[in-house]
């Protein structure tokens, strides 16, 4: 049986994560609702984003996977929505003749800043009134030590 000072470690470590995740759910749900996304569906950025961020401009689709919360069949139906709209491309991997690249085209980059530019906006009047500047540095650093640990095991 468990002493009671590890049962309540496990009690505390089961709120303060179930407090987050609710806080991120609530965040998003509102900031989805949002006028930034009423262009473009917040899993459709969220693509355009992670080829925006990438250094050489393109990925393969698994490394687009690793980044985003998406099944592999989702994601591959999402990219030919995003191609069929000009707002990506694929082109064949030089290294591999069977590897396809994903890149933005040009109306993929400016709809992905448009758009990027509005969330952050929408993040701030979201953050800003809730947390002072303090708490937002805190609440960053507690979230990136987290997620530093958890990439550690």
């Amino acid at each position: 049986m468990s002493s009671p000072s590890a049962s309540s470690a496990v009690r505390l470590a089961a709120e303060t994560w179930e407090s987050l995740f609710r806080s991120q759910v609530a965040v998003m749900r509102k900031l989805q609702s949002g006028p930034a996304f009423k262009t473009l569906p917040v899993k459709e950025y969220d693509v355009l984003f992670t080829l925006s961020t990438c250094p050489s401009g393109q990925l393969r689709l698994n490394e687009i996977n690793d980044k985003v919360l998406l099944s592999q069949s989702s994601l591959s139906r999402l990219v030919d929505r995003l191609e069929k709209r000009g707002l990506v491309e694929r082109t064949t991997a030089p290294d591999d003749g069977r590897g396809v690249l994903l890149s933005l085209t040009e109306a993929g980059s400016e709809l992905q800043k448009t758009i990027g530019r509005e969330h952050v906006r929408d993040i701030a009047h979201l953050v800003a009134p809730a947390l002072t500047a303090e708490e937002q540095r805190e609440l960053l650093r507690l979230t990136e030590k987290l997620r530093a640990s958890v990439a550690g095991h």
